[in-house]
């Protein structure tokens, strides 16, 4: 669990709202019902126009990985490649067939089955790194994804703003009217402005960290098994996957 990004929401809501009050502000002058339709559904239906359907669910999918992100422990993984190697070394590379049907990872016991089928070390490698480059490229695309979120949301909050001034300027007359057009004026551009500061962009640049770091596993693992189908001693692999290890 990434307790820094629980963290940075509750600073992020506590500085807004403590600041708020600090100046003699109360909640109630934040919440508007109107400014937040105008921002949240401007925002939504722009990134739906400009979105595929299958990018736009995985990006919702993928939201998760902000506070939860997958953990690939890589002194625990470079031990049970170095492990694989000596069992291939015992055993034969057929001796990694019952590993590999135990192995929760897809991609992992997809280069194990690559690997007991007796491929060779460049087809191993090729196969693999295709898979590697089209998955990070589909998982940075949802970090582009709430990027433009993060692009679109002050804009409509300035769209919201201009709407609740032109409200304000056609019921100049009847000066009971005039509060609710300015209050959604302005609390529509803090809305947006802050959805996009305060959430969006960071969540992109967050998982965005989160995708390389899924990259950086799993080039381990590729460098690991085209070392084991090479047939290397167990020691001088762990030595060349160190370099993996910050």
């Amino acid at each position: 669990m990434d307790y820094l990004s629980f963290l940075g929401v509750v600073v992020a809501f506590a500085a807004i709202l403590g600041g708020n009050w600090l100046e003699g502000g109360h909640l109630e002058m934040l919440a508007n019902g109107p400014a937040m339709i105008i921002v949240l559904g401007g925002t939504i239906g722009a990134v739906l126009l400009q979105t595929p359907l299958n990018l736009f669910l995985r990006t919702m999918r993928m939201l998760g990985m902000v506070f939860i992100p997958p953990k690939h422990p890589l002194d625990a993984t470079i031990g049970k490649l170095v492990e694989w190697s000596r069992v291939a070394r015992k055993d034969g590379l057929l001796g990694l067939e019952a590993v590999a049907q135990e192995e929760s990872d897809l991609f992992v016991r997809k280069g194990m089955q690559l690997l007991v089928d007796g491929n060779e070390p460049d087809e191993i490698r090729h196969t693999l790194e295709v898979e590697l480059d089209s998955r990070e490229r589909f998982d940075l695309q949802a970090s582009k994804v709430l990027e433009a979120m993060g692009g679109y949301s002050p804009t409509i909050g300035i769209i919201g703003a201009v709407m609740g001034l032109i409200h304000v300027m056609q019921n100049l007359s009847d000066p009971s009217k005039l509060g609710g057009g300015i209050a959604t004026a302005f609390v529509a551009t803090i809305y947006g402005v802050g959805l996009a500061n305060l959430f969006l962009l960071p969540m992109a640049a967050k998982l965005k960290i989160y995708v390389l770091e899924e990259t950086h596993y799993r080039e381990l693992i590729i460098e690991g098994l085209v070392a084991i189908s090479e047939g290397e001693n167990p020691r001088q692999i762990e030595s060349r996957l160190q370099g993996f290890l910050r």
